[in-house]
């Protein structure tokens, strides 16, 4: 991994000096722009629309619209602004753990000790995790001043920066607003359902198969020289079947419930039948066994 910023954690007196690696990468398979026609490659040029000019990205300045003007900022204007230079990471506060909402989560990155003892680092993670805590912090990034929860991973200290409370839209739907009627009996069959898919979550069990699909295209044109059926990759799929609107939730629900059960009911039998294979093949071999003596102690009197 890449170091791509480097500085001190600081709160009261203490400070921790550390690197900031990205602890997220994007698996998409690349593709690119093409002219259908011969396959050249599309590239995108910065034209100004007054004069028609290619522009070099050195002398493209930024600007804001309003409805009635446009205001320019120059270089030196966004240089000027304070707190943009600033090499920490101050912690404003210690909240419990729960207090942040999972939806203001946004990008993540690793902290690693950038000193030559340890100390300080480890002892603000161990503090974090007795405490149940999640340090809130303010810091520079790219010329944008964050706001981020400082928590810990592992071994690790992960600095996830949050969305600014303006950026996190309000659900207001009506429909939420109806009062609804859910009975006993819905929602103890719906908390069968949920019982009956409960599981240890394990992230590596899931893989993104749509990326997995198009590695297989892209392979499958590579050997093909270009020239094959869709279908003959990944087989042709009924688009007719495809599930409506359910109308009646507790059917939808015993269903559920009713097919989870089936399809554990039938890997218990799968099981079954194959630990009682092998106790008939052990028996089997057992019987071959004791039968063979007599005739190997007859052959010997003879």
């Amino acid at each position: 991994m890449r170091t791509i910023w480097k500085g001190a954690l600081t709160f009261g007196l203490v400070n921790v000096p550390v690197k900031v690696y990205s602890a997220t990468e994007d698996h998409d398979v690349p593709l690119h722009q093409v002219h259908e026609k011969d396959g050249g490659r599309i590239r995108y040029q910065r034209t100004c629309e007054v004069c028609g000019e290619t522009v070099a990205y050195a002398d493209i300045d930024r600007a804001y619209v309003d409805d009635a003007q446009t205001v320019v900022l120059t270089k030196e204007d966004l240089a000027s602004l304070p707190a943009e230079k600033s090499r920490e990471i101050d912690v404003v506060e210690f909240v419990p753990t729960e207090q942040v909402d999972l939806l203001t989560l946004d990008k993540a990155y690793y902290l690693e000790p950038d000193s030559k003892s340890p100390k300080a680092y480890v002892l603000l993670r161990k503090t974090l995790e007795q405490t149940d805590r999640t340090a809130i912090v303010r810091f520079t990034l790219r010329q944008k001043t964050r706001l981020a929860a400082l928590r810990v991973r592992g071994d690790v200290l992960v600095l996830q920066t949050l969305l600014w409370a303006d950026e996190v839209r309000e659900a207001a739907f009506p429909a939420l607003d109806e009062d609804v009627r859910i009975s006993k009996k819905e929602l103890e069959m719906s908390a069968s359902l949920v019982d009956s898919y409960s599981s240890d979550f394990d992230p590596d069990a899931f893989v993104d198969e749509y990326q997995k699909e198009l590695r297989t295209l892209i392979d499958a044109k590579i050997e093909a020289g270009e020239g094959f059926d869709v279908s003959t990759t990944f087989g042709d799929e009924d688009e007719d079947a495809k599930g409506g609107e359910v109308i009646d939730l507790m059917e939808a629900l015993r269903a559920s419930v009713a097919r989870s059960k089936e399809q554990k009911g039938s890997a218990k039998k799968k099981d079954a039948d194959a630990s009682k294979d092998a106790a008939s093949s052990k028996e089997t071999k057992s019987t071959k066994a004791k039968t063979s003596k007599p005739a190997a102690k007859k052959k010997a009197a003879s």
